[in-house]
């Protein structure tokens, strides 16, 4: 009995000290076992925890108290300043709105390319007096009517060809034709269609030129040689010289025997043919078109024509042999005569010509149309602006130089020292062959 009291007391010793250590516990925070206090710990546990088999200390003295300092003075902050509502920010500038966008649409396959109408000819500026229209009717008397369409005096005006020639194109080569003028002279004249050899731009004899000055000179060049009579940007005409040169003289007699008209890509040739003994019946004139020759009818209407690219190109007999008028739209006309050095001139000028050879030879009177103010050649530059001939007047054989200067290498080149025009690539040669002209000296 004995025994198990101090059991009992031994066990609630026990139990009192494990009641002891789990009040210390909850009093540090934590239930675990007590932490080892570190070196110089800045704030030790209780003593009462540290030795829960010790009873309290009730005489242990207080901590003593600390009188606390007043806080520092601060100067007192000014007072807020009165409160300003804020302005509301400024509107962002106005923006035109954007249309809306298009509706999307299914892209479209492209169209087919446009058909393209061919292009007219182009328009070739046709001389004053050749610019008009003959209607369709005939007076009474069969004349023919124009209508003239060349602005200036004779604007809209209406021509009737006089009655001794009521046609342009008489069926009688030998007799006179109606000369219609619609430039300033405005008038309808009977007319030899022949070269006037004393006009403006002729070309004749040993050779003579009026130049469109209207000075007279002489240009003798060299026999069998080829010279620029004019050379322009859009036309070039040469000229292909036959002569002789008597015991004696210095130089040579000389004609033209054959000119060359050559544009865009053409070439129209034009010579006189070698004749033995001359026959006034008997046609000696010789036309070629780009290198092939042609026959002018000599009845009907009498003429040869084309038309190449709107230019259209007439080659009509204004007499039954050895004479023809051409025109080329837009550049030239000329009248052309094939005449021989009969035996009285041959006499008088000594020429001393072969007596197997007629020296058959071209008279040309030439009418330009639209030349350029820089046009060049030996009649061309007669046709400048302010042109002066540097040939003496007064004298019986005014004279004009320039060989050097306007000398081809053949009758169908357009080269030459001062020549303008120059050949398109698609040349179109007219293949001259001077045996078919040229005369055997």
């Amino acid at each position: 009995m004995g025994k198990m009291k101090s059991s009992l007391a031994v066990l609630s010793l026990v139990m009192l000290i494990i009641c002891m250590e789990a009040i210390c516990a909850q009093a540090n925070g934590s239930y675990g076992p007590k932490p080892t206090p570190e070196k110089n710990h800045p704030h030790p546990p209780p003593a009462n925890c540290d030795e829960p088999n010790m009873p309290p200390n009730h005489n242990k003295a207080p901590p003593p108290h600390h009188k606390s300092s007043p806080p520092p003075y601060k100067k007192p902050l000014p007072p807020p300043p009165p409160h300003k509502k804020a302005s509301p920010p400024p509107p962002p500038p106005h923006k035109k709105a954007l249309p809306p966008p298009p509706p999307y649409k299914k892209a479209s396959p492209p169209p087919p390319p446009p058909h393209k109408k061919a292009s007219p000819p182009p328009h070739h500026k046709k001389s004053s007096t050749t610019d008009y229209d003959i209607l369709d009717y005939l007076t009474n008397k069969g004349q023919e009517i124009a209508y003239c369409k060349a602005k200036g005096a004779c604007y809209y005006k209406i021509l009737e060809c006089p009655v001794e020639c009521p046609t342009r194109n008489p069926k009688n080569k030998k007799q006179k034709g109606c000369l219609i003028d619609c430039s300033s002279k405005c008038e309808a004249t009977c007319r030899w269609r022949k070269p006037k050899c004393d006009g403006y731009g002729s070309l004749c004899y040993d050779p003579r030129f009026v130049g469109g000055d209207g000075v007279m000179f002489y240009f003798h060049g060299q026999k069998g040689g080829n010279f620029a009579v004019v050379s322009d940007d859009n036309l070039q005409i040469n000229a292909h010289f036959i002569g002789s040169r008597p015991q004696g003289r210095t130089r040579d007699y000389t004609w033209v025997q054959a000119l060359s008209v050559m544009f865009d890509t053409h070439t129209l040739v034009l010579g006189a043919k070698r004749v033995s003994q001359w026959d006034d019946n008997v046609d000696s004139l010789l036309v070629k078109w780009d290198g092939n020759e042609i026959n002018i009818p000599t009845n009907g209407d009498a003429e040869w024509r084309v038309d190449s690219d709107g230019r259209e190109v007439v080659v009509e007999r204004t007499d039954d042999v050895n004479s023809v008028r051409v025109k080329v739209t837009g550049l030239v006309e000329m009248d052309i005569k094939v005449v021989p050095i009969g035996e009285e001139e041959n006499r008088i000028h000594n020429y001393q010509i072969p007596a197997d050879d007629a020296f058959a030879h071209l008279e040309t009177q030439f009418k330009f149309i639209d030349l350029s103010d820089d046009v060049e050649g030996i009649l061309g530059k007669t046709y400048q602006p302010g042109y002066v001939s540097p040939a003496k007047k007064g004298v019986f054989m005014p004279m004009m130089g320039g060989e050097d200067k306007y000398q081809t290498s053949s009758l169908d080149s357009p080269n030459c020292k001062a020549c303008l025009f120059q050949r398109p690539s698609e040349l179109v040669s007219s293949e001259f062959a001077p045996s078919e002209f040229a005369s055997a000296i």
